[in-house]
């Protein structure tokens, strides 16, 4: 099969500062996928906010929806289908109750009929009305088009790009970004980590402390904190369901849940009855040397099949890539730092969140576009540089430990069997946390002076890399693995 190219250009990347905030990087959503669920899922409520805008929603008699690329490619693993009638339905993907999606989904298979925006119930036959088209659009290999038919058989379509980590974009509203050169109102614009690490030296400031002053420009001190520990209790809470859930995960890999045994010979007889008395039941436990990497691969291990399960995680910065820093972040608070808290929780996230806005803006954080190196490669990094500052690393020190992990993830490919994000992925997500703490240590231990490679080079590095690699191995289920091992055999 040929595919386009031209999205492998930079002709649609956005080439000036952006104004990219933490919360855009750590997003609450369903899984399994940031840019094959959450993506679609969004632009099919932005999809309904124009026909709002434009007076059409109570004049619709037929909604349908082509898939593009490798929304289409590996869509039915990725639940992208589902994703784009729950957003249709009207639910939120932040707040839905994850026990309400098989119903609705359920409704909308038996009944033939979907209710647009929560308002209008119009026929719609899932298995005809979503369109899985293998041909590629020009800007990006993420690409979806809504057509609503008017019942005076007008048509209005609206087509968008899911460009990873949940962001959607439509053509034209790159095309006005370019023209007007839209700056950031941050009192310290960032398009390049030598650009923070600038500010960190005039200002003698932290990079969590940078980033906090750009976050007040954009809201209160107050909401800061509160949406920080928002995340941070999904994260938690994720990582509590998939340690106590057993069984296979659906998709018909029959891959098995590993976290939950993992789990039961780690923790032993234990008592608790929330994530957080979990937390302090841990704290508690005495940790082997040993055991450490299997706590880190149990945490990682259990964001991923909650994940997997189409339950609620953390976009950090993908689905995909959603147990790095929940990860690593739990190795500081069970392992290094018994007494830390919330204050080292939010500096976690706000390190974390400004590396990965730094990867997305010089480079790219789809696997679509870039590979898995651009999930589980800008995940790992982001854990690196939170990690390395939360255990006294300097603003030089943190962005050479997200250069080390990105360095060791370049060029890895994404193959998922099945078009599922299972295989590879989960134990992925170890690996990338297991590496995270790895450049941390090795960060602390490096003069800075000494350091070769500057985070921007290896950013520059990876975006070239992601050019080059052969379109199979971008999330299209074509190469690799997933053609190597298909369902049968597993």
């Amino acid at each position: 099969m040929q595919h386009s190219t031209i999205f492998a250009d930079t002709k649609w990347k956005l080439k000036m500062e952006e104004c990219i905030s933490v919360f855009d990087m750590l997003k609450i959503g369903v899984g399994p996928s940031s840019s094959h669920t959450l993506g679609p899922w969004r632009a099919a409520e932005r999809f309904l906010s124009e026909l709002r805008t434009e007076n059409l929603l109570q004049q619709i008699d037929k909604v349908s929806v082509d898939l593009y690329g490798s929304l289409s490619l590996t869509g039915k693993g990725h639940a992208t289908d589902l994703a784009v009638m729950l957003g249709l339905s009207g639910q939120d993907p932040e707040y839905i109750p994850i026990e309400n999606i098989d119903v609705i989904i359920k409704s909308i298979q038996s009944k033939s009929e979907i209710k647009l925006g929560n308002e209008i119930t119009i026929s719609f036959d899932f298995a005809k009305d979503i369109i899985f088209n293998k041909n590629f659009l020009d800007y990006h290999a993420n690409a979806l088009t809504f057509t609503a038919q008017m019942n005076d058989k007008s048509i209005y379509k609206s087509t968008f790009y899911s460009i990873g980590g949940g962001f959607v974009v439509k053509e034209e509203r790159i095309n006005a970004k370019a023209k007007t050169q839209i700056k950031c109102a941050f009192p310290y614009p960032i398009d390049k980590a030598s650009e923070l690490l600038d500010y960190c030296k005039k200002e003698s400031k932290s990079i969590s402390e940078i980033v906090y002053e750009n976050e007040k420009s954009m809201r209160g001190e107050t909401a800061i904190s509160f949406e920080l520990i928002r995340i941070w209790s999904t994260m938690l809470e994720c990582m509590y369901i998939g340690c106590h859930s057993e069984g296979i995960l659906p998709g018909g890999l029959n891959v098995r849940r590993r976290a939950f045994d993992m789990h039961q010979n780690l923790i032993g007889l234990a008592n608790y009855n929330s994530p957080q008395t979990w937390l302090e039941e841990i704290r508690k436990t005495e940790v082997k040397f040993r055991q450490i990497l299997k706590w880190v691969s149990c945490f990682a291990l259990a964001v991923n099949e909650v994940n997997a399960a189409l339950g609620r995680v953390v976009t950090a910065p993908t689905n995909g890539s959603a147990g790095v820093i929940p990860a690593v972040l739990m190795y500081y608070l069970v392992i290094e730092n018994h007494a830390a808290g919330e204050k080292e929780i939010k500096q976690f996230l706000l390190v974390a969140g400004e590396i990965g806005s730094i990867f997305k803006k010089g480079s790219t954080i789809s696997a679509a576009m870039g590979g898995c190196q651009a999930e589980i490669g800008v995940s790992s990094s982001m854990a690196a540089a939170a990690l390395c500052e939360l255990m006294g690393g300097t603003p030089e020190q943190v962005l050479m430990a997200a250069e080390i992990a990105m360095e060791h993830h370049l060029g890895l490919t994404c193959d998922p069997i099945g078009g599922l994000v299972q295989i590879p992925c989960i134990e992925r997500n170890t690996m990338g946390a297991i590496k995270a703490i790895n450049a941390a240590e090795l960060a602390l231990e490096t003069d800075p002076k000494n350091a070769k490679v500057p985070l921007d080079k290896v950013i520059d590095t990876m975006w070239q890399t992601a050019k080059d690699m052969n379109n199979k191995y971008k999330e299209t289920s074509e190469g690799g693995l997933a053609i190597a091992v298909n369902m049968a055999d597993c």
